[in-house]
């Protein structure tokens, strides 16, 4: 889930819980609301430790150089026509 989608859970649950005064059918909105923003934040947290495991470098670099190779140009091949 990306940081997109969590901001998104948390303001539909964030509308759900607080703004929305309506019932459906033994369906409390309230709940619904709070179990939205929970994932969302959830969502972010996790989002968040991924990011900033990937930010980090995986190998150390060195400044020697690994090698030098020579390269020479072929002058004994004709051009095509």
């Amino acid at each position: 889930m990306g940081i997109g989608t969590s901001i998104f859970l948390l303001a539909l649950g964030a509308i759900l819980t607080f703004a929305v005064n309506a019932s459906i059918g033994g369906l409390d909105l309230d709940v619904v609301g709070w179990i939205l923003m929970a994932a969302g934040v959830l969502g972010l947290i996790l989002t968040t430790l991924v990011w900033g495991r990937r930010r980090q470098p995986a190998t150390t670099t060195t400044d020697e150089p690994v090698e030098y190779r020579r390269v020479e140009e072929r002058r004994d091949v004709t051009p095509p026509m």
